[in-house]
């Protein structure tokens, strides 16, 4: 696409991203994260999954760079990372404005018909 300049890393970054994205268990994850720092604990609650399945969506998040983990006493606790969602939705954009030009375009076609101007 014209002016998108190619950059191996944030290829990578975006590959990774959307990897992560695909799972529907992690973007549950991610949209609690949303609302607030939580423990591994609780974000594996709603899937009724053990600590040590959410605890690989997580690792899987964490690579992606969409999640931060510390631990705090016997708890891990994780935080949205939200730059990388920042970078993939600059991505998108572009894709909406490739579209949305060449949908501009159609339109004034079919208008152009219309009026038996073509």
């Amino acid at each position: 696409m014209a002016g998108t300049i190619f950059n191996p890393m944030v290829e990578e970054r975006l590959d990774a991203t959307f990897h992560a994205l695909a799972d529907p268990t992690r973007r549950g994850m991610l949209a609690r994260l949303a609302r607030g720092e939580t423990s591994i604990g609780e974000l594996a609650e709603p899937y009724r999954m053990s600590f040590a399945g959410a605890s690989k969506h997580v690792k899987v998040l964490e690579g992606a760079g969409l999640v931060a983990r510390r631990k705090v006493g016997r708890n891990q606790l994780c935080r949205l990372k939200p730059q990388r969602l920042a970078e993939a939705d600059a991505w998108l954009r572009q894709w909406e404005t490739f579209w949305t030009v060449r949908l501009d375009r159609l339109e004034a076609l079919i208008e152009a018909e219309k009026r038996g101007e073509a």
